[in-house]
């Protein structure tokens, strides 16, 4: 899968990720530094799910309706590295399938997807 990680997200992450085969860009490595609106704009353009621990982009994405081909916040504060990319592998291995076009939430022992289509008022 095609992915970007914001600057907030652990290298221990990226690599992890990058050992299960996916594609995934590091704005650390690419572009350290640009706002979180860069950094929407970019996994807009590439067609990235973009993998953040930076709650700002649920904002940018629902209140403001900001597109993007998905959003994975981590919420895993205060567990180590290695803890967090196990957690990280894990989920991507069970529920990646379900995260594009959609709002996940990943924490210790839960997984949250919210689809598009569940934030979008009736037309």
């Amino acid at each position: 899968m095609n992915l970007l990680a914001d600057e907030s997200v652990d290298s221990a992450i990226v690599d992890r990720l990058r050992e299960m085969g996916h594609t995934v860009g590091y704005i650390a490595e690419l572009a350290p530094g640009i706002d979180d609106d860069a950094v929407l704009e970019e996994a807009n353009r590439s067609g990235a799910l973009l993998i953040t621990a930076d709650k700002d982009f649920g904002e940018l994405v629902f209140r403001l309706g900001r597109i993007a081909a998905g959003v994975v916040l981590i919420r895993l504060a205060g567990l180590s590295a290695l803890a967090k990319a196990n957690t990280i592998s894990a989920a991507f291995a069970s529920r990646v399938h379900e995260m594009p076009s959609a709002f996940s939430v990943i924490s210790p022992g839960r997984i949250r997807i919210r689809r598009w289509a569940e934030s979008q008022p009736d037309a």
